[in-house]
């Protein structure tokens, strides 16, 4: 038998943190139609169920186009049964204001709840939403067949000790040897995967598609395939997210000019070949003197159109080499003087102060 594992897609997120107007919207209706694009995918691949572990929406009040998308999705494939398990962005107006609840949606409540699949019931799926007042998972609740494939679906942060309280979390030493072959996890926005105990395993599958600079490199879900005879399950990540997410380093130190970092940018473009469709924040890192010409806006219009978003972020340290002003008679050289021996400023801040005096010097608008 086949399954899908994801969770986090976090459908009808405004996405006004890193873009505005019509490129926030568009992205918005892009994370709508990687949700369909993964039920094609299982569809074409004869997946019998999908697991979604939590946070499928981002907010609690979902607007009609998300709702509508989902439901179609849903219920325009009754051969595939979708299991939601609310995560803490979900609220309850999915399914909550649907007319009728489709058959294949199977849900969770504040009690451990169990569905059968497969030959004679022998895979199960169990899941609880712990969001009551104590926030707490019934773990003593927790009974299973030892003679069965167990899926258990939870949402929150793992740990092994006591609780976070700013935090949905998992207590992963409370479900070792309850008989778990498969922990399915949401929350984190990352691929993981490790042991739980000697018999099972745990996962996040990670976001369906990265929404900013927090969420770089491959994002998709997770593909099981359980053998029902022996009780074993082989699973693999599937990158399927419609953009990419990069943060880019760039050293540098030595450039005098806005061209000459231009070209450093360029060659580690290059060696890094990043899809046209990507969105990349590109950060300057390294030292440059304090006299360096540096404009973020010209990079970033030289850069920006190879790219779906780019944004640039200038990380790198102002050096001032205090011995060429120290004999300088110049306006200049009094200046940096004076700026350098200035008490209650920390050198990061008088090199600030200096770059901004010398290109007013010398007649630039700063």
């Amino acid at each position: 038998m086949k399954l899908l594992h994801c969770a986090d897609l976090h459908l009808d997120a405004k996405m006004t943190s890193l873009f505005t107007g019509e490129m926030a919207r568009e992205r918005k209706a892009e994370l709508l139609h990687t949700f369909r694009r993964m039920v094609e995918y299982a569809v074409a691949r004869q997946v019998e169920a999908v697991l979604v572990a939590g946070d499928l929406f981002d907010t609690k009040h979902v607007s009609a186009a998300a709702r509508h998308t989902v439901l179609d999705a849903i219920a325009g494939h009754p051969e595939i049964t979708f299991f939601y398990l609310k995560g803490n962005h979900d609220g309850d107006s999915f399914p909550g204001n649907l007319q009728k609840i489709p058959d294949n949606l199977k849900l969770f409540g504040d009690r451990w709840k169990t569905y059968f699949l497969g030959t004679a019931g022998r895979i199960t799926v169990t899941g609880v939403e712990p969001f009551r007042e104590d926030g707490a998972i019934p773990y003593q609740e927790l009974s299973l067949d030892g003679e069965k494939f167990n899926i258990v679906m939870l949402h929150g942060q793992v740990t092994l000790y006591g609780t976070r309280q700013d935090d949905p979390y998992v207590n992963l030493k409370l479900l070792k040897d309850k008989g778990i072959d498969y922990l399915a996890l949401g929350h984190v926005h990352a691929y993981q995967e490790a042991g739980l105990d000697g018999r099972g395993t745990y996962c996040y599958p990670g976001c369906l598609e990265g929404r900013g600079f927090d969420e770089c490199g491959e994002h998709g879900f997770v593909l099981l395939h359980v053998d029902e005879d022996s009780g074993t399950c082989t699973r693999e990540f599937v990158p399927f997210a419609a953009r990419t997410v990069h943060v880019l380093e760039v050293d540098i130190t030595g450039c005098r000019n806005t061209p000459d970092i231009g070209k450093k940018i360029g060659q580690a473009l290059e060696e890094a070949s990043y899809s046209s469709r990507c969105m990349l924040k590109i950060v300057l890192t390294g030292n440059v003197d304090v006299e360096c010409e540096k404009n973020v806006e010209i990079l970033t219009q030289q850069f920006a159109p190879a790219y779906y978003f780019l944004k640039i972020q200038d990380q790198s340290a102002l050096c001032v080499d205090f011995h060429l002003f120290a004999k300088d008679e110049s306006l200049k050289g009094e200046f940096v003087r004076t700026v350098w021996a200035a008490d209650g400023l920390g050198q990061e801040e008088k090199a600030a102060i200096i770059r901004c005096g010398i290109r007013a010097l010398g007649g630039e608008t700063i």
